[in-house]
């Protein structure tokens, strides 16, 4: 197959280094899952919040690249705050590797009177985000490592369904008309 003049070792080598390369992106995050036991911050960096315990019944968590940045800001989290079936997905958060302070200004930014109940969760380290594997490099844009655009259907603290987008920021499998139907 490999042969080509090579080792026997040296094929077996390229053998398994061939089956790590994929096409399309890939995580580690599966359904079944729980949530990974980590603090998010609300608004503040005193006020934790931690998933695995609170996502006791049904929600969804959305994970996006960036607050205010423009496909966050203009299509992703407006189509789920303005979708007639949000209320059907349970306690809905969105979470972002930025500041609680910004956090609270996007969320101010997007659903001023806070009428679609989405909680605007700060991931400050990126530990929530590196836990569920959907962490990619994006030091060019953003300046460090930020969250993958996902949506995940979690109930009773397990993961149901995931949707991440394949190019880590387009809007598309985690839109919220296929997501929420």
């Amino acid at each position: 197959m490999f042969s080509a003049g090579l080792p026997s070792s040296a094929c077996a080598s390229a053998v398994r280094l061939s089956r790590g390369f994929h096409a399309s992106a890939r995580s580690s995050v599966s359904v079944g899952d729980s949530l990974p036991d980590l603090p998010l911050f609300k608004g503040s960096p005193g006020e934790q919040v931690n998933l695995a315990k609170e996502l006791t019944g049904k929600g969804l968590i959305i994970g996006v690249p960036a607050a205010f940045s423009p496909a966050c800001s203009s299509s992703h989290i407006p189509g789920y705050i303005n979708s007639p079936k949000l209320k059907d997905a349970g306690s809905v958060v969105v979470v972002s590797v930025n500041d609680p302070f910004v956090m609270k200004a996007w969320a101010t930014s997007l659903d001023p009177n806070g009428k679609s109940g989405i909680r605007f969760l700060a991931d400050t380290h990126g530990a929530f985000t590196n836990a569920l594997d959907l962490s990619f490099d994006s030091k060019k844009i953003f300046g460090n490592d930020r969250s993958k655009r996902y949506a995940l259907e979690v109930e009773n603290g397990k993961v149901k369904a995931v949707h991440v987008e394949p190019d880590n920021t387009g809007v598309n499998v985690s839109a919220a008309e296929k997501v929420l139907g």
